[in-house]
């Protein structure tokens, strides 16, 4: 048998790779469960990393600035959450479908919501259960009590 070439070795490297992600990023739909959530700082820069979008994440942190409320369609309560990696996300968190979690700057938290990748380190937000029923939701954790309704 006769050995690859740098040309052929250099195609398989990049096809095994391709697949490799193909099967990262497609594997909750392949396997049913696309409401599979990672945790924590490492979930979190894997999926910024990966610029990917759609991840239902669970994450803790410090909220670091309460920012105004989105009033355009649905209401919004909006803060910005640092991890204990450093990194920040902004939550957004429907206050028409839950309760306004009554926060203050340097209140811990825990929050499971959506991933949406942007520059400034991603957002979650669906931190709230689903009126429809069709998919888990999300959740903050404040004090001991869960705001998802």
């Amino acid at each position: 048998m006769s050995s690859l070439n740098r040309h052929q070795r250099r195609l398989a490297i990049v096809l095994l790779v391709g697949l490799v992600w193909a099967l990262v990023e497609l594997w909750p739909s392949i396997s049913g469960r696309s409401d599979l959530a990672g945790s924590g700082d490492v979930a979190v820069d894997a999926a910024y990393d990966a610029r990917a979008s759609g991840r239902m994440l669970e994450v803790e942190g410090v909220v670091e600035r309460l920012l105004a409320d989105d009033l355009e369609g649905s209401r919004h309560q909006r803060f910005i959450l640092r991890l204990a990696s450093g990194r920040t996300l902004l939550i957004s968190h429907n206050i028409d479908l839950a309760s306004r979690v009554p926060l203050e700057r340097g209140d811990q938290l825990e929050v499971r919501g959506q991933y949406e990748w942007n520059e400034r380190g991603g957002l979650l937000h669906w931190t709230h259960h689903d009126p429809q029923g069709r998919r888990a939701g999300g959740w903050i954790r404040h004090r001991g009590q869960t705001y998802q309704r």
